[in-house]
């Protein structure tokens, strides 16, 4: 049973980091070790994310016992590492709804705890936030420290070198605690991490490149020493203007298993608190996860297409370019935690007659939003975007849902876009788009498996701006896009009115296929649109635009994900909420037909 907790233990009786001072340092380790039992023994149940937050269990107790917080403010960078930070600081007793529907948010979050001073989810934002707040401390002439903590792989990304840049001129109470670990979810990558080895190798020759942004700064220091942060945050807290202190840590240190595999166990799923054993999974024989059928059908049409090249931000294995970063590996590229440069990487080489298959996910793929269009669309480079994980994701929550991407692709001139239905469409898209196009491309598919299990057929091609025609009727036609076809299939099956309810899969929603459209229209006395997007701005903004262009009669049902931000619960919680899933739509859908036949 999860729930750990040493009988008589130290960590029964802190509810706040005011109970922590209250401690001997010479408790602490203790402290350390029960801290690191109770997160594995809940998350090995709960799930979540792991060997973050196990790394980060000396400099979490140490800089709430330094430092006073709330009063001080911490930041986390992504938040994967604030697990112990949250059981700290008032959610002990709560962990265990951690990312289930209605309990602790995964992340740090604003609104659950005024010791969470930022919500964070997506990475290398935290020494912006402090330095923001640092700049306010000082203007209202209040005497407060703001911490950021940030990873190695999180800071190579520009937006903390423009932090960086920033706060090296001012003289702001600002300390950056760099948490270098050498891995973010996959291996850290590029210069700075060779930099930053050779700092811990003690082999660095050059200037070294904080102090030279006039940071004060210390380290490397054992990220694991309790009596060695304390003393050092003991000293930087009295030094005026911007520091940086440089920790080494492992990833997932207290469990072997974690430690010895720290991709795996970055989020592992379930497993054995004792032993670290994952839980098996059978998956023999079923459907594969979307992002494997990229991964493979990308280094399927690459051995035959040598301009094909992959690049992804970090996301390797979440990606499944990882099978052709191994086969092809100088075609293939991780580069790290920045989107930005991917985007325009690949619109670079797309000016030079190369195919780049740029696989971003849905989420992220907002924070290069101007490099789409300024970078790609503008110029009509055919770069071909793999949107992986669209939709709602689950227990991540707001920030990590891909809910946004329809919509703010649909805006953009000279783009394509374009929902598989399943994996075949995936490997056909994939495969029509390395024949040569004119202009960009956005492919975005689901997080998690599909639906069929022979997937691996050959080749065809798909018609650009062409839809299909899934199921005929005569009352009432519901136009979908995407994997959200299979529920909609499965709401009109479950219909005593399945009849009287046509099925269009419009597939692209942009272009348009105008000619299916009047054709429903001119058949259909109500139209229903369904999508994992929102619904301002997507699919049924689409259809409802071209209906009043061409001046149809019809009312128009908009069915997707609603005007606010939804929060986190395992995706099928998530789905009801929103009435997407099968029962609700099929609710919908005879009531709707109710109303047209008694209307």
């Amino acid at each position: 049973m999860y729930f750990y907790m040493v009988k008589n233990g130290l960590l029964n009786n802190i509810e706040t980091p005011e109970d922590l001072r209250c401690l001997k340092t010479s408790q602490l380790n203790q402290l350390a070790k029960e801290l690191r039992e109770f997160i594995i023994s809940i998350v090995s149940v709960k799930e979540g994310h792991l060997g973050a937050s196990l790394g980060v269990i000396e400099l979490t107790i140490a800089i709430h016992y330094v430092f006073n917080t709330p009063k001080d403010l911490l930041i986390w960078d992504v938040g994967h590492q604030a697990y112990g930070h949250k059981i700290l600081t008032g959610r002990k007793n709560e962990f265990h709804t951690n990312r289930q529907l209605h309990g602790l948010s995964g992340f740090p979050k604003r609104s659950e705890s005024v010791y969470d001073t930022f919500g964070v989810g997506h990475s290398s934002t935290s020494i912006s936030a402090a330095l923001g707040m640092a700049i306010a401390s000082k203007l209202k002439g209040e005497n407060r420290q703001h911490i950021a903590v940030i990873g190695d792989a999180s800071i190579a990304s520009g937006m903390a070198f423009e932090a960086m840049n920033h706060a090296g001129v001012t003289n702001t109470n600002l300390l950056i605690i760099l948490n270098d670990n050498a891995i973010g979810i996959d291996p850290s990558v590029g210069a700075l991490k060779e930099y930053l080895t050779n700092v811990k190798q003690g082999t660095q020759q050059r200037e070294n490149i904080f102090e030279a942004l006039n940071f004060e700064y210390s380290g490397p220091i054992d990220g694991h020493d309790l009596k060695a942060l304390i003393t050092e945050l003991e000293r930087l807290k009295n030094i005026d203007g911007p520091k940086f202190l440089h920790i080494i840590t492992t990833k997932g240190k207290g469990l072997k298993s974690a430690e010895e595999n720290q991709v795996v166990y970055h989020a592992p799923g379930k497993f054995d608190a004792k032993t670290g054993k994952l839980a098996s999974v059978s998956t023999k024989d079923g459907p594969p996860k979307y992002q494997d059928v990229f991964g493979h059908t990308i280094v399927e049409l690459a051995e035959k297409n040598d301009k094909i090249i992959g690049i992804t931000p970090a996301m390797p294995t979440g990606s499944s370019l990882k099978y052709m970063m191994a086969r092809f590996p100088e075609r293939a590229f991780d580069v790290g935690i920045a989107e930005q440069h991917a985007v325009t990487l690949a619109a670079g080489m797309a000016t030079q007659g190369l195919i780049p298959f740029c696989n971003i996910y849905s989420t992220f793929l907002q924070r290069a939003y101007d490099q789409v269009i300024h970078d790609v669309a503008l110029q009509k480079l055919p770069v071909i975007f793999c949107l992986d994980r669209a939709g709602l994701v689950g227990q991540d929550g707001a920030t990590h849902h891909g809910v946004f991407d329809l919509a703010f692709l649909n805006c953009i001139p000279n783009l394509t876009i374009f929902a598989p239905r399943n994996e075949i469409e995936l490997r056909n898209i994939m495969y029509t788009a390395q024949l040569g196009l004119e202009l960009p491309l956005a492919i975005r598919y689901p997080r998690g498996r599909g639906h069929i299990t022979a997937w691996q057929k050959p080749f065809s091609t798909i018609p650009f701006g062409k839809g299909e025609r899934l199921k005929e009727g005569h009352d009432l036609a519901v136009i979908s896009i995407g994997t959200m076809a299979h529920t909609v299939s499965d709401a009109i099956a479950k219909s005593e009115y399945a009849d009287a309810i046509g099925h269009y899969d419009i597939r692209f929603l942009k272009p348009l296929d105008e000619t299916l459209l009047h054709y429903i229209f001119k058949r259909y006395k109500h139209i229903v649109t369904v999508e994992d997007g929102t619904i301002i701005g997507g699919l049924g903004s689409s259809v409802t635009t071209f209906s009043n262009t061409h001046e149809y009669p019809q009312s128009i049902t908009v069915l997707g994900i609603e005007d606010k931000f939804v929060q986190h619960g395992t995706t099928l919680e998530l789905m009801e909420l929103q009435g997407l899933d099968a029962l609700s739509l099929q609710s919908k859908l005879d009531a709707l037909i109710l109303r047209l036949n008694n209307g």
